[in-house]
């Protein structure tokens, strides 16, 4: 097993807390000195002195995601423009885009934690990343590149896309970990067999898959397809990209480097802590970030939260799976419903495919939730009654996991539009 930071990876958690606690403090002061934002927001929510204990945190205000959009596209940041020597934003299809920056030190720092999250899930150096998470704004690809080179790993920057080269290059450059979307896997995995290649024989020995939720049923799918260990990880563009949380083999939870990303897991309705091993969503404060460091991020990812030593021996408490997000769940006749929910029931059913569609609408009044569901080639050609058969055996299982009255209709194989970044797994055609 590689580590890569022996003493922070097993720090004894009393010694954790204190290291936090420092650089809460010290993140305070450096907002109080360099952001206008942060001095005005700490203001106008009364907080106090200093934290004197990791608990007094949750008397500090949060930062949203508006707040980077309603101060684009610099306003947020804590250093001036010439220190910055890296800039990424998301797509920004719903008005300004997300904006973040990077110093010299905040891209030492990023290959420093994507290092660990490689060496994690045990990749080593002289190991081959055919790394195909997008380049350019968009974090993933670059995050990973990153990590790769400090670990000293050879990297193959293919980008997304291209698939079929993909598993060309894959084969002749001996790739032995494959960085992508759990959902890009999946269909890589159904194209090398229309080439009349077994993915089972590549030479990739870990998957590290990550940028959208996906359930265990899926992880299963994804490492028969392609004989590999299939591992999470997390991270998002605000915070630092990829290399905020990682999965080992143990897969017991996402190891997060709290020494420089302190998790709180909240009741989203409250603000307040949640109790070890309860669902919430969950907050990062960057501990030791310069240009853009945030206090209190909401990510608006639902996950659970625990400490302990993993069976890997390492003392980073864990995240788990995501299992939803607050921005993206479905509220349908007053029922909350995550995408992941479905696919987890689908990979279960005998005869369907992990490939689905949520659609929903509103008719007289009502809302509606039809799930379109690929099903495989042999059952598609089959007789009508068999169809049938497996359409009321889904809705019956989507049924008893919700509690919710859905319509289910069965397409034929590859109708259902395949992605190369984050599916979309649901059109809400109600109005807003």
């Amino acid at each position: 097993m590689m580590i890569w930071n022996r003493e922070i990876e097993f720090l004894e958690p009393e010694k954790m807390r204190q290291l936090q606690l420092e650089r809460i403090r010290g993140l305070l002061q450096y907002l109080a000195e360099r952001s206008e934002f942060y001095r005005e927001r700490l203001r106008s929510s009364g907080a106090g002195s200093a934290p004197e204990k990791l608990e007094d945190l949750q008397d500090l205000p949060f930062t949203r995601k508006t707040d980077l959009r309603d101060h684009y596209p610099f306003g947020l940041f804590c250093v001036p423009l010439r220190e910055v020597v890296e800039i990424h934003a998301s797509s920004g299809t719903t008005g300004n885009p997300t904006v973040v920056g990077y110093t010299r030190g905040d891209i030492k720092l990023w290959s420093e934690v994507m290092a660990r999250a490689l060496a994690i899930a045990g990749a080593e150096a002289g190991d081959v990343v055919q790394n195909a998470y997008g380049y350019g704004l968009f974090t993933g690809g670059l995050g990973i590149h990153y990590g790769a080179l400090e670990l000293g790993a050879s990297v193959v920057p293919i980008s997304s896309g291209g698939t079929k080269r993909q598993i060309k290059l894959m084969h002749d450059f001996g790739a032995t970990v494959l960085t992508c979307t759990p959902s890009y896997a999946l269909f890589m995995a159904e194209e090398a067999r229309e080439m009349g290649i077994d993915p089972r024989l590549s030479p990739v020995r870990i998957g590290i898959l990550g940028a959208e939720p996906w359930s265990a049923a899926l992880r299963r799918e994804i490492e028969e397809a392609w004989d590999m260990t299939a591992l999470d990880i997390y991270g998002l563009s605000e915070v630092i990209g990829p290399g905020v949380a990682q999965e080992c083999p143990s897969k017991n939870g996402l190891h997060i480097f709290s020494d420089v990303f302190f998790p709180e897991v909240i009741d989203p309705a409250t603000g307040r802590w949640v109790p070890e091993g309860e669902d919430g969503e969950l907050v990062i404060t960057t501990l030791t970030k310069e240009a853009i460091p945030l206090l209190r991020y909401r990510t608006g990812d639902i996950v659970s939260l625990k400490s302990g030593v993993c069976p890997c021996g390492r003392t980073l408490p864990r995240i788990s799976k995501v299992k939803g997000r607050t921005d993206d769940m479905l509220i349908i006749r007053g029922i909350n419903v995550f995408p992941s929910q479905i696919e987890t029931v689908l990979l279960e059913v005998e005869g369907a495919r992990p490939h689905y569609q949520l659609m929903v609408e509103r008719v007289r009044g009502l809302d509606t939730l039809e799930v379109q569901v690929e099903v495989g080639e042999e059952i598609f050609s089959d007789e009508i009654k068999v169809l049938q058969n497996l359409n009321r055996r889904i809705k019956k299982e989507i049924e008893s996991v919700l509690g919710l009255v859905v319509e289910v209709k069965l397409v034929e194989p590859k109708s259902i539009e395949r992605s190369m970044g984050k599916s979309k797994r649901v059109i809400d055609r109600r109005e807003k």
